[in-house]
């Protein structure tokens, strides 16, 4: 008989980690904040409906987000938190037909939208070949976040997020170092947190490279090379990703691919998606 492949777990796990809006009451369009700038055209306060928000719980101009000044709606990624928190938490029940459990709901939203994301990272942190010694408290963890993403409404609305998800952070942070250390190359200074906005890092080789909670909007990575790079919290809008090689680059999301900019070229690992606005050329030209 024929073993299991065990790289297809991780897919499986990751796909309930994608947001399925047809089983969702419309919470992102609800319980989060809007606030008017360049990703969102209107101010508006968490619980309350966004205008464009339809009856049947979908987006009026969904297909014209971008036009419209929504470009914001079209990078949020819930991690699959809103069919979650709609089908399983409240078992089917809206907030608009039930008024009194609705701002326990819009409360309930981010703390599971949180969980989620941390199962994202913990599922692939479990593919990293380097990071095996790990993979016992790593187990450990997903188990424990995948528990609390079960837990009653009233018990979720109350859950300290926050100190989980530290837990979790330094255990990814250990994981990440582990694989970064697997590039053969000389070590450079970690650009954690690091200010590269705008920066000039074509063709730039990035393997490897600690670029966790790195400010890299509208930077030129054209052609650059982010294997093995640790990617988490990097904020890439409007970053130009054309030709970049993005194959194995840790704890990638694919909100942070709809926030940049690519084309056909541009590498991406397996687990995620080429966003439909990027452009359909080819290499992008010298």
């Amino acid at each position: 008989m024929p073993h299991d492949d065990p790289t297809a777990q991780p897919l499986v796990e990751r796909a309930a980690l994608r947001a399925d809006c047809a089983n969702c009451f419309g919470l992102c369009c609800v319980a989060l904040t809007l606030t008017a700038s360049a990703d969102f055209a209107i101010n508006k306060r968490a619980g309350t409906p966004c205008p464009n928000l339809a009856d049947d719980f979908r987006c009026g101009i969904h297909t014209r987000l971008r036009p419209e000044g929504f470009s914001g709606c079209t990078v949020y990624d819930c991690f699959g938190a809103g069919q979650k928190v709609s089908q399983g938490t409240y078992d089917g029940g809206d907030w608009r037909s039930d008024a009194a459990t609705a701002q326990q709901m819009f409360q309930v939203f981010p703390v599971m939208r949180q969980l989620h994301e941390l199962l994202w990272y913990l599922t692939e942190a479990l593919t990293l070949p380097a990071a095996e010694r790990l993979h016992p408290d790593l187990r450990d963890a997903l188990s424990a976040t995948r528990h609390l993403t079960g837990l009653p409404a009233d018990e979720l609305a109350e859950l300290d997020v926050t100190a989980h998800r530290d837990r979790v952070a330094a255990l990814l942070l250990r994981a990440g170092e582990l694989e970064r250390a697997t590039v053969h190359r000389r070590r450079k200074r970690s650009q954690r947190g690091a200010d590269l906005i705008g920066a000039k890092l074509r063709g730039a080789d990035l393997r490897g490279a600690e670029l966790r909670g790195a400010y890299l909007i509208a930077a030129d990575l054209r052609g650059a090379d982010l294997r093995r790079a640790e990617l988490i919290g990097a904020d890439f809008r409007d970053a130009d990703l054309s030709d970049a090689d993005l194959t194995g680059a840790l704890f990638l999301t694919q909100a942070q691919l709809n926030a940049a900019r690519g084309n056909t070229a541009t590498k991406l690992p397996d687990s995620l998606s080429r966003p439909p606005h990027w452009s359909a050329g080819g290499p992008a030209a010298a």
